[in-house]
């Protein structure tokens, strides 16, 4: 069977806690009969499964999904319908329904003229249910929502944050009992109460049951599976200290309680360290689709169109193609499309990255969200709802952060051998003391195990990699270097290449006057002051960038007597009893006014990236004025600091070639890649990631979203849009680019320590285990070394503090 007969399907999958999880799932589903490829993305929570329909169908893989302990969603709309007479009419509608691929069930009420509708939402569109009942011969439209319903994700954080906050409540106590036991900490008092073994029993045990139960059942799932994972050890290890912990308090009952060694608080303080961590992965998580949110926040909500031979206003969905839309001054495109009446200047920033508007006339393609700055326009709709620009956008982003595959915590890669190994040993250790070393002694040869299971509890192993990650990104976020997770960080050492949006990110991202030329005998001041009148007169946004020129130089702007706009050529004014002119050659054409004399210089203005505009006055040309994207005073610094540091730089942007060429040359980029239209960007970096080369992306606008995401590490001008620091791995606060050096030394830096935390967390376990396996080692023993090995593990994190970022940040 061919590439072409096979099937692509998204499956939104419920229940994963990390990339175990994923995993497992994706060895499922490849198994398959049918199955070409399977990948599950972690932090989308979905599967993309390839699949060859005549084998197979998406009712297995949900099948398999919901076998493996997980939970495919699915998600119910109510519509409202219009056209049923009878109960046939119902009938038909939920007939035709129930065949659509992707629903699960519909039901139609007759008498309250309503459909629900369960289905699979990467299957089928509440869109395509419309169009189904609509061809049907009847009209549907999306039920009146009451009220918004709670963000999930943010269900789960709250979630997350209610069992933390319960089990360090609970945990207190027994940490306070437990310092008390200590020799150099027995000056603290510590109540009575919590000493007794029974009410250190009645804290430890909702902690142990109700807050720990998700690794029990991690931990089950993953048995059943035959793996091993940190909630086997988790779960093992906290079982065994607080089975232990109550087999002591009932040997207690009746004798001195003090005497008895308990380890309730082991148990207790580790799910509650847990706990901690997964409400950490449930806030980064819960940020990775803001990127999505936001892109389709830029869509206009409604659009004003001429149906019928009247103007209405309906919501951006029931905009079709062929509607006449009208577009006023200020407003939002609501869709892609083409002016069928007027000329304006559109604000295109949102998407193109270029700060200068873009003058459209008749026949001219307008691209929806895009903002009309000045004139009316008529529209006709070409492209609406998936087909939209910013649709395909929202969809490169959403591909673009699928293909990353979650990267494996080195910690997790280390349990995957550790825990099965150390599960062995204390097993092993239990039976050698229980049948030889010291027969039928089952207290004796249940220490041995515990004394085992808690020196290789991963406290530490698991403090590894945070603790770096808090300390190093913290320290990064004081110089301004915003780092969004763990993996981000790791994964910033090894870029190779970085390459750099132009406008907005090399540049300042907004047009000023530069260059003001005379022609004829005329100070500068007058001249800018017959300009500045003039050009206040004008909507135009490179008008506003030369006003505020002017008044920057202080210069008194005079009235103006009479104003004209020339579209598409500049303007004609008159000012203080001079006719003045301001515009194009073909401006100055149109009034006979020769302008050999400055075409070198008008040549030289534009190959440096400027656009420059003749000035005549009195039927005489009289100077040039130029405006330009200026470069930031940092951006030739920073790139040589990168170069140094032996970095390719790539400077990309949607730009025309000659300004692209222009502004590399001014910071000392070689390479220069121009004319590239958003989507594009993300191909670029792909074809860069196919010579083998790690790519850093920094930008600061909608435009670099997609290659943001794309990027191996993308990196968001802090100063630019919110959607692009969502859809980028870095923030860089304080828009210098000298911070995309300090990401990389701080990664460099942080790695380092993680590998040295990972060693010594490894190192107590080896050496450890064997003694704690030969019984030299008491269980209250084995829980001090490992306590003693996470305070090491801690203050080498924290010597990350320390560490001194550049000095050219401002």
């Amino acid at each position: 069977m061919s590439e072409a007969d096979l099937k692509e399907i998204h499956v939104p999958i419920s229940g994963m806690t990390c990339a175990a999880c994923a995993t497992r799932i994706e060895k499922g589903l490849n198994k398959l009969e049918g199955v070409e490829t399977a990948n599950v993305n972690l932090v989308l929570e979905k599967a993309t499964v390839k699949y060859h329909p005549d084998k197979t169908t998406v009712d297995a893989f949900e099948k398999k999904i919901t076998d493996l302990g997980y939970g495919v969603v699915i998600e119910k709309v109510e519509l409202d319908l219009v056209g049923m007479t009878c109960a046939a009419c119902a009938a038909r509608i939920e007939k035709g329904l129930n065949k659509l691929e992707g629903v699960k069930n519909a039901t139609v009420n007759l008498a309250l003229e309503t459909g629900t509708i369960e289905y699979t939402p990467s299957q089928v569109s509440v869109q395509d249910l419309i169009q189904k009942v609509e061809k049907i011969g009847y009209q549907a439209k999306l039920k009146q929502e009451k009220g918004k319903t709670e963000d999930l994700r943010s269900k789960e954080i709250e979630k997350q944050k209610g069992k933390f906050l319960f089990s360090l409540i609970l945990s207190l106590p027994l940490l306070w009992a437990m310092v008390g036991h200590f020799e150099l900490t027995s000056f603290i008092y510590v109540p009575e109460m919590f000493m007794n073994p029974w009410v250190q029993f009645a804290l430890a045990t909702p902690v142990q049951f109700i807050i720990g139960k998700q690794f029990y059942v991690g931990a089950y799932k993953a048995l059943r599976n035959k793996s091993a994972n940190m909630d086997v050890l988790v779960a093992l290890g906290t079982s065994a200290a607080y089975f232990y912990s109550l087999y002591q308090s009932i040997l207690a009952i009746g004798t001195n309680a003090h005497s008895v060694e308990l380890y309730y608080e082991t148990s207790s303080v580790l799910i509650t360290l847990i706990i901690l961590g997964k409400l950490f992965e449930a806030r980064a998580k819960g940020r990775s689709s803001e990127a999505i949110k936001k892109l389709m926040g830029l869509q206009a909500k409604t659009a004003t169109v001429y149906r019928d031979g009247q103007e209405l206003n309906i919501p951006l969905e029931e905009v079709v193609t062929g509607d006449v839309v009208y577009i006023k001054p200020g407003e939002k495109v609501p869709v892609d499309g083409e002016i069928i009446e007027g000329r304006s200047a559109m604000d295109e920033s949102m998407l193109t990255g270029e700060s200068v508007p873009v003058d459209k006339t008749v026949g001219d393609s307008v691209i929806g969200a895009t903002i009309n700055k000045n004139g009316f326009l008529k529209m006709k709709a070409t492209k609406v709802g998936k087909d939209t620009a910013l649709a395909q956008i929202i969809k490169v982003v959403e591909e673009a952060q699928g293909s990353k595959a979650p990267i494996q915590r080195v910690a997790d890669q280390i349990s995957g051998i550790f825990v099965p190994i150390v599960v062995g040993i204390a097993v092993f250790t239990f039976l050698i003391w229980y049948l030889w070393v010291s027969p039928g002694e089952f207290a004796v040869a249940l220490e041995k195990l515990i004394a085992v299971l808690v020196i290789a509890c991963p406290c530490a192993l698991g403090l590894a990699t945070p603790t770096s990650i808090m300390a190093g990104s913290g320290r990064a976020a004081e110089y301004g270097v915003l780092f969004k997770g763990g993996e981000h960080l790791e994964m910033t050492h090894r870029i190779t290449t970085v390459v750099l949006d132009k406008t907005g990110t090399v540049t300042n991202g907004k047009p000023v006057l530069t260059d003001v030329i005379i022609d004829r005998d005329m100070d500068d001041e007058t001249l800018l002051s017959l300009i500045g009148a003039a050009e206040k007169q004008s909507e135009h946004p490179l008008a506003e960038a030369i006003v505020q020129g002017i008044k920057d130089r202080n210069i008194e702007i005079p009235d103006v007597q009479a104003f004209e706009a020339i579209p598409g050529h500049g303007i004609k004014a008159n000012v203080k009893g001079h006719e003045l002119l301001i515009g194009t050659r073909r401006l100055m054409s149109k009034y006979e006014i020769a302008v050999e004399s400055v075409n070198s210089k008008m040549e030289n203005l534009e190959d440096n990236g400027k656009t420059a505009m003749l000035v005549a006055a009195d039927g005489q040309l009289v100077g040039i004025v130029a405006v330009a994207d200026t470069v930031k005073e940092s951006s030739r610094e920073a790139i040589n600091r990168l170069k140094d540091a032996g970095l390719e730089v790539i400077m990309m942007t949607g730009d025309n070639k000659r300004t692209a060429q222009s502004i590399a040359n001014e910071v000392g980029i070689d390479i220069a890649i121009a004319e590239v239209l958003p989507e594009g960007k993300a191909d670029e970096v792909k074809k860069l990631q196919a010579q083998g080369k790690h790519v850093a992306m920094v930008g600061d606008g909608i435009n670099d979203a997609p290659a943001l995401a794309m990027a191996d590490i993308g990196m968001a001008i802090g100063t630019g849009t919110d959607v692009a620091m969502e859809a980028a791995d870095i923030t860089l606060m304080r828009g210098n680019l000298n911070s995309i050096a300090d990401a990389i030394l701080m990664s460099k830096k942080t790695i380092r320590n993680i590998k040295q935390n990972l060693f010594w967390a490894l190192a107590y376990n080896s050496l450890g285990i064997p003694i704690a396996a030969m019984g030299f080692l008491e269980p209250w023993l084995a829980g001090a070394a490992m306590a003693f090995s996470s305070v090491s593990v801690v203050l080498n994190a924290l010597r990350l503090q320390r560490v001194k970022l550049s000095e050219n940040m401002s």
